[in-house]
């Protein structure tokens, strides 16, 4: 039965997923977007769509990446004492001012111990697992010939071992190399082991400045390789997540496509790299962000492809049967159609720490902040407007008041960046409408009987993105308001150690599983009203339900069981905030 007990190895430009036995089971080529060449994942109707180093007579495995780096090792043991190591990674090093990220996987296997016997298994799947691709040989490497692209392994193993996957026994230390249909101009063995090298000092060099808290380091730091994995740096595009149709719960249709780019979940991703000092990221995002065709308009889709694409036309792919059989799968996404009002506010405030920073190389300036302005022009139109709102309702429209927070927050950054910039005009045009909005919205959505906030304008429901009415600046912590609309969620939203991101039913039924974001969320805001001891405890329950290697799902069954697209860029975000606010200070070390 699959499992979400899963590793990500990737460098910017291709992903793969590996699971506890070294195959790897997902990764799309050329692309985050393009077709799954492994989507054993996904139960495709041929055999196939993995790429596994097989031990005979495998009893045990342990799994491991190398410390602060994207770099995955797995040792396999078999019944008579043999073992063998595998080290999987993406190669990704900086060569030439620029970096060296090509569509290509990497992968070292070592005899460890014994005689151990292994066969190595590459099946890749074109057209999302409906076709079984024609093969080419020659001395050194195996062609497969994909939709899309062409795909060379090479090798110091025989070709027959691996054209007929023959089961020998590994005497020394064996590379394989698949990528691009180049021919590879010195020895594999040398050639992957110096790019082993390389990548891991990438990594470890880009963890060693990343300004992290003193406690959970390990966590964190896992997390943001994990963010970093998820940006297509073509593009600067951050995509949701790696993969399409892991369901949200069990036997449910909430099976969604998440290799795209939405606003949203993008500039929550630039905000923790941000606090973290990883700035790169909100550059490159930014640049994507510009490059955007409708950017220069005033509407904005709530999500786009990674390569610019506007429309995501949504179809189920019958070729794959699903996570563990549980379609449908599904290729693309509707919800580029909807209205969600809140991705002004996220364009904004993904990009104000550029006019703040002073270490970035280009800051944001009265060009790029005249950009801006129509964005915030929009928002201040539409705050007050029904919309689809964050969780992406199909069926239903409401003037949410996240989203309109949201708006409000787009037009609050923008006063403080034209104060910054030194324009008096601008900041106070952009204070005035904020304000308007800001009391607008306390009348619109605050219940007054009960004193908390609502979901909706004239609404009596809860749903978790209330929680960060504090954390946007809408209102303090310490405000009542905002103390009792915690609690409230607290009592109708939480279960256990997990939260609910909303309990009434909508186009689907009634959710089964929690949204692991949304209990972040909650830990963030108990320890903003003060109950510091209570997040740090759910906090710690919360990450020992992450997998073996530290990642995260979109989604948490009460049994602790992980549902949903994997690995999920806003559950990453939770922890890294939440474990920021949390933490002890450094000075409680020395």
């Amino acid at each position: 039965m699959s499992t979400l007990d899963l590793g990500i190895i990737g460098n910017g430009s291709i992903a793969a997923l590996i699971d506890s036995r070294a195959r790897i089971v997902w990764a799309c080529v050329p692309a985050f977007d393009g077709d799954p060449a492994f989507c054993a994942l996904l139960s495709p109707v041929n055999d196939g769509g993995d790429y596994t180093i097989e031990l005979l007579d495998c009893v045990s495995s342990e799994q491991h990446y190398i410390p602060n780096t994207a770099v995955l090792r797995t040792v396999l043991r078999d019944g008579t004492g043999g073992a063998v190591e595998i080290t999987d990674f993406a190669p990704r090093w900086r060569q030439h001012d620029r970096y060296f990220r090509p569509v290509m996987l990497m992968r070292r296997v070592r005899p460890l111990s014994g005689s151990p016997r292994i066969r190595v298994l590459l099946r890749p799947l074109a057209d999302y697992g409906a076709r079984i691709p024609d093969t080419t040989w020659g001395s050194n490497h195996v062609r497969y010939l994909l939709s899309d692209i062409t795909l060379r392994l090479t090798s110091d193993l025989p070709v027959r071992m691996l054209r007929d996957a023959l089961p020998f026994v590994l005497d020394r230390d064996a590379h394989l190399l698949l990528g691009p249909d180049e021919t590879l101009t010195e020895p594999v063995g040398i050639y992957v082991r110096l790019a082993e090298e390389r990548t891991t000092d990438y990594w470890r060099e880009w963890s060693r400045y990343l300004s992290i808290p003193l406690e959970w380091q390990d966590a964190v730091i896992r997390s943001a390789i994990t963010l970093k994995l998820c940006q297509y740096e073509d593009t600067g595009a951050i995509v949701a997540a790696i993969t399409t149709s892991i369901p949200e719960a069990p036997h449910t249709v909430r099976n969604w496509d998440y290799r795209y780019c939405w606003l949203r979940d993008a500039a929550f991703v630039v905000r923790a790299l941000n606090r973290l000092g990883a700035t790169r990221t909100m550059e490159d995002y930014l640049r994507y962000l510009s490059n955007l065709a409708t950017f220069v308009s005033d509407a904005l889709q709530p999500l786009y492809g990674i390569g610019f694409e506007t429309e995501l036309a949504e179809e189920e792919v019958p070729s794959l049967a699903g996570y563990r059989g549980m379609g449908p799968v599904r290729r693309g996404n509707l919800a580029w159609l909807q209205k969600q009002h809140d991705v002004y506010g996220s364009v904004i405030l993904a990009s104000t720490q550029l006019f703040f920073d002073q270490r970035l190389n280009r800051p944001g300036d009265a060009t790029v902040f005249a950009r801006l302005e129509p964005i915030g022009e929009r928002a201040y139109e539409l705050y007050e407007q029904p919309d689809a709102g964050l969780w992406e309702f199909r069926g239903r429209a409401e003037t949410h008041t996240y989203s309109a927070a949201m708006c409000w927050a787009a037009c609050d950054r923008l006063s403080k960046i034209a104060a910054h910039l030194q324009l008096p005009i601008r900041a106070d045009y952009w204070r005035a409408r904020a304000d308007e909005m800001h009391a607008r919205i306390v009348d619109a959505a605050l219940d007054r009987e009960r004193g908390h906030f609502v979901d909706a304008f004239g609404g009596h429901r809860l749903d978790a993105s209330l929680l960060l009415l504090a954390d946007l600046g809408f209102v303090a912590a310490d405000d009542p308001r905002f103390i009792a609309t915690v609690e409230a969620i607290g009592r109708e939203l939480l279960h256990g150690d997990a939260l609910f991101r909303y309990i009434a039913p909508d186009d689907f039924g009634v959710p089964e599983t929690s949204f692991t974001i949304c209990t972040f969320w909650y830990i963030d805001a108990l320890a903003a009203i003060g109950r510091l001891e209570e997040a740090r405890g759910m906090f710690e329950r919360l990450l020992s339900r992450r997998n073996p290697l530290g990642l995260l799902s979109e989604d948490l069954a009460f049994d602790g069981e992980p549902w949903g697209n994997f690995p999920q860029t806003y559950s990453h975000v939770g922890l890294i905030i939440a474990a920021m606010r949390l933490s002890r200070p450094w000075r409680d070390a020395v």
